[in-house]
Order: structure tokens, then C-alpha cells, then sequence
């Protein structure tokens, strides 16, 4: 019990940032003379504490998961990749896209490399779809704002899609509907760099820098959005369409994600506040997942990599995949609640 009551305690001041939200909120009534209890006082500090918290997670965790990835360059990604086939050779791949802190757009140059290179389309697609939609920093957010149960659950599920996507793709032999120009981007063997210390130190920072510079102004806006849910759209009207008694509800929420771009961390702040609303977690999961996996501008770079049969097939497998993790999310709520 006393462990519990520790790792509560860390959860609730290092994650979940209770301390913060504290603190946002004395600022709010105390040098802004709101009060936390009109729609005013809380969109602010659910504007303040949101952008904070992420912002002060994400340049952490992309610190350290970047520190983890300067030892795996994609040279040596692709050796490693290449002694593997089949369901081992995807399952790596979609692991490797959980340590690439990459939105949907930028891992399409690192699937051109890997698809050059002659990896399988089982193996490259496992990765395009992985990158986006589950990454080490996504376990920690959606703890802060869920619980770790989702947050695990989310991940796992990411995996799965990710594998079984790439496998059916792998199964279909599109090869052809690949554009030629792809396969002559083979940079062959290239040295691999031995990085000091410092020099990881150096690319961390710059990765995180990368990361925040085009990330944040998604963050503002998602974090505007949720905070305009949360506080000022009535209950009723989110409910009337996603309803957790809407059989609906995870299709609309899939296809209006889909015109969207954003990344996971831009994302959040509006799913916790459509959750917060009464929206069931499958269907909060469901938009989320669109979002980042299928937005339009990341289908509409894919156009110029792939032909129309491959781009129909991914796009079909990742749709009908993110519908069925969230009609399940929504049947299983009471497990992860």
C-alpha cells in the first residue's frame, strides 16, 4: 500500500502535473482576477496548464528518446531490419517507429529510404504507420491526461494495427504500385558515425528544438480547441453526436480527423476534453488515431510515392483498423476506467 501510495504521488506531480494546474490557477485568479469557476477563468487555466505541461513533457521526452535514437542511424536501422523477415521484420519496424518522434509527413522521406533501400512493403509500411500514431512520448502524455492502463492499451493497439497493416500490404504484392523513382534512392553503404557524448547531447537538443518549432503552433491550437470544449460547448451538443450511446459515434469521429493535421501531442488536449464531455474512449481514440496517422496533407505526400491502388489499399487497412480499436475501446471502457 505504501508503494501504491508513492507511485500515486509521483504519478499525480510528475505526469499528471497536479502542482502545476495548482499553480496556473492562482495565476489565473490572482493576476488575472478570474474566477476559476466561470468559463473564462477555467478556459484559461486549462489553456495555461495544457500548454505548459505538454510543452515542459514533450522537450523532455523527445530529449531522451532522441538520445535513444542516435545509437539506431538509418544505416544501421536498415542492417539491422535486413536480417529479419516475415512478422519479426514488421513487429521491429513498428517498434522501431515508437523511438521516431516523426508526424505523419515526416516519416515519409525515412519510408522512401527504407523501401529503397529493398526492405519489404510489409516492413515500410509497419514503420509509415507506427511513426505517427504511437511514439515512447505518447505513453507518458496520455498517462497525464488518462490513466496508464489507456495509455499502455493505446500503445499496444498502435503496435497491432501497425503490424497487421504492414502484413496485409506486404500480402497484397503492390510492389509495381510503388513509383519508380523510389527504388533508385538506394544510398548504398554508407559509414556509420561513431557519436561521442556530446555529440548525442547535440543532436537531442537539436531534435528537440526541431520538434517544438513545428509542433507548437498545433499544440496552441489543440490546446485552444479542447479548452473551448471543455468550457463553453454544452455537454449536450458533443453527446447529441459522439455520444457513448451513438453506434455512430467512432465513424464520424474516424472521417472528421482524417482532413485534420496534427500530431499526437496537438491532439490530446482535444480528446481530453471531449472525454471530459461524456465521448466514449474508443471513440476519443478513433479521432486521435485519424488525426495522426491519416491526415490529408500526409496522404497527399504519399500520393507522390505511391500509385492510386497502394495508396487505396493502406488507406482502407489503417481506416477500417482505427474503427474496430474504437468500437473495442468503447465495449471495454469499464476495464481501463
Amino acid at each position: 500500500m505504501q508503494i501504491m501510495n508513492v507511485f500515486t504521488w509521483l504519478n499525480d506531480q510528475l505526469f499528471k502535473m497536479v502542482w502545476l494546474n495548482d499553480l496556473m490557477g492562482k495565476l489565473v485568479e490572482n493576476v488575472f482576477g478570474l474566477d476559476l469557476n466561470g468559463r473564462t477563468g477555467a478556459s484559461l487555466q486549462f489553456f495555461l496548464f495544457d500548454t505548459v505541461k505538454i510543452f515542459i513533457l514533450l522537450s523532455v521526452l523527445i530529449f531522451m528518446i532522441s538520445y535513444i535514437q542516435s545509437y539506431f542511424p538509418p544505416e544501421r536501422t536498415k542492417k539491422i531490419l535486413g536480417h529479419f523477415s516475415g512478422v519479426t521484420a514488421s513487429t521491429l519496424a513498428a517498434l522501431l517507429g515508437t523511438v521516431t518522434p516523426f508526424c505523419s509527413c515526416s516519416s515519409i522521406p525515412l519510408f522512401i529510404g527504407f523501401t529503397g533501400s529493398g526492405l519489404p512493403l510489409a516492413v515500410t509500411f509497419s514503420f509509415l504507420i507506427s511513426s505517427p500514431l504511437v511514439d515512447l512520448a505518447s505513453v507518458i502524455l496520455l498517462a497525464s491526461i488518462f490513466n496508464w492502463r489507456i495509455a499502455f492499451a493505446y500503445v499496444v493497439v498502435g503496435l497491432f494495427l501497425a503490424v497487421v497493416g504492414g502484413t496485409i500490404i506486404g500480402k497484397a504484392h503492390l510492389e509495381d504500385q510503388v513509383e519508380s523513382f523510389v527504388y533508385g534512392n538506394g544510398n548504398g553503404d554508407i559509414p556509420e558515425e561513431e557519436l561521442t557524448r556530446k555529440d548525442r547531447i547535440v543532436f537531442s537538443v537539436e531534435q528537440v528544438n526541431d520538434v517544438v518549432k513545428k509542433v507548437w503552433l498545433y499544440i496552441l491550437v489543440g490546446v485552444g480547441i479542447g479548452a473551448a470544449i471543455h468550457n463553453w460547448i454544452p455537454e449536450s451538443i458533443i453527446t447529441a453526436i459522439l455520444g457513448q450511446d451513438k453506434w455512430y459515434s467512432v465513424l464520424v469521429a474516424s472521417f472528421v480527423g482524417i482532413p485534420m493535421y496534427a500530431d499526437i501531442f496537438g491532439t490530446l488536449p482535444i480528446a481530453e476534453a471531449l472525454a471530459a464531455k461524456g465521448v466514449g474512449l474508443g471513440t476519443v481514440l478513433a479521432f486521435m488515431m485519424s488525426v495522426t496517422a491519416l491526415s490529408l496533407p500526409s496522404l497527399i505526400m504519399l500520393k507522390q510515392v505511391v500509385k492510386p491502388k497502394l495508396l487505396a489499399v493502406f488507406f482502407t487497412v489503417v481506416v477500417l483498423g482505427i474503427i474496430l480499436i474504437g468500437y473495442l475501446f468503447n465495449f471495454f471502457t469499464p476495464f481501463f476506467m
